[in-house]
């Protein structure tokens, strides 16, 4: 049976670097898993780190892995991934099935623009990460524009959607500016101190 991924991808915060410098353009996992979406966030040490864009999915079988395989996921050898999967999932037949989720970063979420709206990020990735990790401070009204900007990924759709006329497009603005804030100000997203 297939698992599916949403579009946040959890990853240990040892492999941030890995992924943020190149070096690990896959993850492996368990089973088959399929992603719902092309672009995802990837997290790591608790806190998003880049935005993704999935290039391609293989299944396979554990006897199947090989060397070029554990260097995607940013391992020397096949041993050395094997001995990682067998850490993380416990116990592997070589009959296992595996997927190999090949990816690219398109935005690292701790080098962002500040002279851009939003930083630079889309409406609907900050409407995630707020709703994310901000959700427990959240009035319910700013869910609510947050949770329609996941859906549609504009404001000016939103804006309609909740509030009937462009000319409300201010309070769309208004929510997403003041997540925004909130998480750089927590330190989620942002750029590195130098």
């Amino acid at each position: 049976m297939a698992k599916y991924l949403g579009r946040h991808l959890m990853v240990k915060g040892r492999y941030v670097d890995l992924i943020l410098s190149g070096r690990k353009t896959a993850t492996i996992r368990l089973g088959v898993v399929k992603p719902k979406y092309e672009e995802m966030i990837v997290h790591g040490g608790g806190k998003p780190v880049a935005k993704i864009r999935v290039k391609r999915v293989m299944v396979k079988r554990v006897s199947e892995l090989t060397d070029e395989d554990a260097r995607l996921d940013g391992f020397e050898t096949r041993d050395q991934l094997l001995d990682e999967l067998r850490r993380h999932y416990g116990n592997l037949s070589d009959n296992d099935r595996v997927t190999i989720i090949e990816f690219e970063v398109v935005q690292r979420l701790d080098h962002l623009e500040p002279q851009h709206p939003y930083m630079g990020l889309d409406p609907a990735d900050v409407a995630r990460l707020a709703l994310r990790y901000l959700k427990p401070e959240l009035e319910r009204s700013e869910e609510e524009v947050l949770i329609d900007l996941t859906r549609t990924n504009s404001i000016r759709s939103t804006t309609l959607r909740l509030y009937g006329s462009l000319d409300a497009r201010w309070r769309v603005r208004r929510v997403l500016k003041k997540a925004l804030r909130e998480l750089v100000r927590r330190g989620i997203v942002g750029n590195k101190a130098s």
